[in-house]
């Protein structure tokens, strides 16, 4: 534990840094990946494609992969992104991880909408609701009640998994902070374990949060 006292303040602005890389990432991934649910379970041909593509694509390929083509990929095509106090990989690894996620996010959302009986659709298009207004109005409110434990696992593996979006070269977060304690001398073990406490300073009370929002949807339905 001697890395973790000594170099305190680093962790603390590493455990800062990984926060708003999972903050960012979570907003993004939800919001995405709650309208490819949308699209994936709508009329319209062309965004039943796209949202199925979405998913296919990203969950089956290897995180490393989606960061390295949207840090690399996509500057080959016009795609650019901007640089966070220097740090270039900042925002090209916050979308790799949010797209990553969204996918996750959609399937999770899309099985809520599927559990939602057919007649709450049917009683919204015979009182003249369109598509949209019966999805975002009637379907995905009772919807999202139901899949808080398995969006709750899919936040939580994002978290984890931007331990990797830190190996990839952003800095000022958890990883990089491990890695210039490793340089500075400290045992790998020491500076590790300090790693691993920060992240479950940050897991556990969103597992926490997750119950008691858990709890609070099912007194309510």
């Amino acid at each position: 534990m001697d890395a973790l006292i000594a170099e305190f303040p680093r962790f603390l602005g590493g455990f800062f840094g990984t926060l708003r890389i999972c903050l960012f990432a979570a907003t993004g991934a939800l919001l995405v990946g709650t309208a490819l649910a949308g699209a994936r379970v709508s009329p319209v041909p062309p965004l039943r494609w796209v949202g199925t593509s979405w998913v296919t694509v990203f969950r089956n390929s290897p995180l490393i992969v989606v960061l390295f083509m949207f840090a690399f990929g996509l500057p080959q095509v016009g795609v650019t992104f901007p640089t966070l106090n220097g740090n270039a990989f900042f925002w090209p690894g916050v979308a790799a991880l949010s797209a990553y996620t969204a996918a996750f996010v959609c399937e999770a959302v899309r099985s809520g909408i599927n559990s939602v009986p057919p007649g709450q659709a049917e009683a919204a298009r015979a009182v003249g609701l369109t598509f949209g207004q019966t999805l975002g109005t009637v379907v995905l409110p009772q919807a999202l009640r139901t899949v808080v434990p398995p969006l709750g696992s899919v936040i939580i593996a994002m978290i984890k998994n931007s331990a990797i979006v830190g190996a990839f070269g952003v800095t000022g977060e958890l990883f990089s902070v491990d890695a210039g304690n490793t340089a500075l001398g400290y045992s790998a073990l020491s500076s590790l374990t300090g790693v691993a406490i920060a992240y479950l300073v940050i897991t556990i009370p969103a597992g926490l949060a997750l119950g008691v929002l858990e709890r609070k949807t099912e007194v309510k339905r």
